[in-house]
């Protein structure tokens, strides 16, 4: 624990969402929920008009169209999230050289490896001025925490929510945790809530009254020890600059059960393919290549296959994911595939091709001449895409277009042969919406525009950033908001 609160965790509020707003004029505080819009789709994120509503992160598509079937419901678009993600941690890593990126819209900051704080005014100051970066940057809001450890920096940031700062003066945590329920500590999930909350312990105060005996005879003697310290408001963990991801993996799940054998196999090696652009994007090789299938019953097998060395060779993965394959029974239908590499590493194998002919060795010594198929051993065909379904994969809902006489929109949907565009820019008035064919020669997709056009110049800071080692110490718990 430090004795100033200079352990900084932002958290971005509702970021696909609230990006898709930013981009969207006429989607400006209105519903909007971001994730799959298949029949077995899930939402990945919802703005805050949306889960006034009920709809939350995680939960079945189909579940928050019950919810709010007035939303707006976009598909994902990784590419801006990504882009804006880079401009806040470009910001982030101007405040010090220990930044720890949790995901695109989430991280840790030492700020007194930094240099930009070392007590309570100067941290406040830093996270206002940091706040302030990023709406003039992206056009986006974060909510930030401040505190003397990591896990009451995130805690404060929760509470910061929406768009504020909630600052944590040290010396004051276990009176602030006390009242909490036993969820807020992290680790502590619904299955671990629950056994407490059996044992009588619902809030921190009680796993901090039971003793560290009690827990671990409840919980475990790892989990019990580490549970009882953040009861106490007890955390040492730092800020780690790097964090070394363990594995790289891609997964589909489809709208309707594949029965197709060779479907399932050509979805299997189109997914090794992705997983194999991902890892050569983080400049990453892999060892392990595991194959990962959910049937139609919902039971879900992996297979694994460890190579000779790593590698990051798109057929050298295709194969030995289709290998892995070939041990699965998916009689009855596949709702779910997967491929993953794991055992990373920073170099590949030297010898690629040596890597894929033995792998096309061990596949062929694998081969074992079909059975003769009979009438009940014939596979389900496939039906084939209807047009609606081709219109939605070639016109996501909510992704960019370019009209050559309209300019740049974005598609609020599609079907029965047609596009129905809203043209608009972000930053702009609310557009005007117009219907065309699906394959209207003059309508074609395009990148994502900046959320911001001509954002602030911060290339000067925190070289600017007014720092006071001295003044008045803020309340415990202080907030501010604008």
């Amino acid at each position: 624990m430090r004795p100033a609160p200079t352990i900084l965790h932002l958290d971005m509020d509702a970021f696909y969402a609230s990006a898709e707003q930013a981009a969207k004029p006429s989607l400006r505080g209105k519903a909007v929920v971001v994730g799959g819009l298949g029949p077995r789709g899930v939402v990945a994120t919802a703005s805050y008009e949306a889960r006034v509503l009920g709809v939350h992160s995680a939960m079945p598509t189909a579940q928050a169209r019950r919810l709010a079937p007035n939303a707006a419901y976009l598909v994902p678009r990784f590419s801006l999230y990504r882009s804006v993600s880079e401009q806040v941690m470009e910001l982030l890593g101007r405040l010090s050289p220990l930044v720890e990126p949790l995901s695109l819209d989430e991280a840790f900051v030492d700020l007194e490896v930094g240099g930009v704080a070392d007590d309570t005014v100067s941290a406040r100051r830093t996270g206002e001025r940091l706040r302030t970066a990023i709406r003039e940057v992206t056009g986006l809001s974060g909510s930030v925490g401040l505190a003397g450890s990591k896990m009451l920096a995130k805690i404060a940031s929760e509470q910061a929510k929406p768009d504020g700062l909630v600052l944590i003066e040290p010396g004051t945590e276990r009176e602030l945790l006390a009242p909490m329920p036993v969820r807020t500590l992290p680790g502590v999930g619904p299955a671990t809530g629950d056994h407490l909350r059996r044992a009588g312990m619902t809030t921190v105060h009680d796993l901090a009254e039971a003793g560290e005996a009690e827990l671990v005879r409840l919980v475990g003697k790892a989990h019990g020890h580490g549970l009882y310290r953040m009861a106490l408001g007890l955390d040492d963990r730092p800020v780690v600059a790097e964090r070394d991801a363990k594995s790289v993996s891609v997964e589909d799940t489809f709208d309707v059960d594949l029965h197709d054998r060779v479907r399932v196999r050509a979805e299997v090696e189109r997914l090794a393919v992705r997983c194999v652009e991902r890892l050569r994007s983080a400049d990453r090789s892999g060892r392990t290549v595991v194959l990962k299938v959910r049937r139609y019953d919902f039971s879900t097998l992996t297979r694994s296959e460890t190579l000779r060395g790593p590698t990051d060779d798109p057929t050298v993965v295709r194969e030995a994911a289709a290998r892995l394959l070939e041990a699965v029974d998916t009689t009855g239908g596949v709702r779910l595939l997967g491929v993953g590499v794991t055992g990373l590493a920073d170099f590949t194998q030297e010898d690629l091709f040596a890597q894929a002919a033995d792998a096309r060795e061990l596949a062929a010594r694998a081969e074992v001449p079909e059975k003769p198929v009979t009438e009940d051993d014939k596979p389900v065909e496939e039906e084939p895409e209807s047009a609606e379904q081709l219109a939605a994969r070639r016109w996501p809902a909510g992704h960019d277009v370019r009209h050559t006489a309209h300019g740049h929109g974005w598609v609020q949907g599609s079907g029965v042969g047609r596009v129905t565009v809203r043209f608009e820019e972000p930053g702009g008035p609310v557009g005007r919406v117009v219907t065309f064919r699906v394959d209207d020669p003059e309508l074609s997709p395009a990148d994502p525009l900046p959320l911001v056009r001509d954002p602030v110049d911060y290339s000067s800071w925190p070289a600017s950033l007014p720092k006071s080692r001295s003044g008045p110490v803020s309340a415990a718990g202080g907030e501010s908001r604008p």
